[in-house]
């Protein structure tokens, strides 16, 4: 598996593109029944290949992460051959995972206290990979709002 299994609560709403997946294996509902009970491992696997699957269509498709730590933003364009980065660190006692930290962040973007870094980054041999990992380590994938709007910003 290269990336991770799907949550219970996702498989749930992948359900019709799970049927047909098993559609595209000729895999009928009875046979899918009788493989959970009977072949639990082929079953496993076959839940990891469409988990797999899903994470690669949904990588292909992102553009944009964004990550929140207490004094930092982390906001990315996933562009063709490499991301740009650009990251917000807050140099006071503000934490901006708070609403009240976030909002103290909108309200003084040009304090001193807040610096913009901005850098490039070139993917691994595996764009997609790096793209997970990211979201492992907590970013979400976005639309680019933020991303879009600290870019005008410093540029």
């Amino acid at each position: 598996m290269k990336y991770s299994r799907l949550t219970k609560e996702q498989l749930e709403e992948l359900h019709q593109e799970f049927i047909n997946f098993l559609a595209t294996q000729s895999i009928t509902a009875d046979e899918w029944t009788n493989l959970k009970a009977n072949k639990p491992d082929l079953a496993e696997m076959e839940l990891d290949v469409f988990s797999d699957l899903i994470w690669e269509g949904a990588l292909n498709k992102a553009e944009y992460l964004e990550h929140f730590a207490p004094k930092h933003m982390y906001l990315f364009h996933l562009k063709e051959d490499q991301m740009h980065a650009i990251v917000v660190n807050i140099k006071n006692d503000v934490d901006i995972t708070t609403q009240e930290g976030y909002d103290w962040l909108r309200e003084n973007l040009m304090d001193e206290s807040v610096e913009f870094l901005q850098a490039d980054k070139a993917y691994s041999y595996d764009k997609n990979l790096d793209k997970f990992k990211m979201i492992e380590q907590g970013a979400s994938i976005t639309k680019g709002e933020l991303y879009k709007y600290f870019y005008k910003l410093i540029n």
